[in-house]
């Protein structure tokens, strides 16, 4: 995910809507777009488009590097890491029943992302 340096208004334009990057308004494609080119999208270019748009946006860092950081602070995989469940599937399913709480607010969503300040601790049941 390294930096993009090239025209931001080209990369809009050919990716869709990027909010919060210029101001500027792209062109209807539909006036643009050659009439011999099929129009509708293949689920490869579809996911393609939708990744590039991911790595245009969060643009720092190499790939490999920002993707395990991503990973490594998901609630689930931090509790499989401190011992609090045996797998990650039990910690997906401790998080799923509101056993766990993060800065003492109940999370229920396994893939929550943590910073590194966050106190994360079991539910007391009484």
């Amino acid at each position: 995910m390294s930096r993009y340096r090239g025209p931001r208004f080209k990369k809009i334009c050919r990716l869709g809507s990027l909010p919060g990057l210029t101001s500027k308004r792209s062109i209807v494609k539909s006036e643009l777009r050659n009439q011999s080119r099929s129009s509708k999208k293949s689920q490869y270019r579809i996911r393609l488009e939708e990744k590039q748009k991911l790595c245009f946006h969060y643009a720092k860092g190499s790939t490999g590097q920002v993707l395990l950081q991503l990973l490594e602070m998901r609630l689930d995989n931090i509790l499989f890491r401190l011992g609090m469940a045996a797998t990650i599937p039990q910690a997906r399913q401790l998080i799923n029943h509101r056993h766990v709480l993060v800065n003492d607010h109940i999370v229920d969503i396994p893939s929550y992302r943590c910073k590194p300040q966050d106190i994360i601790t079991m539910k007391d049941e009484q």
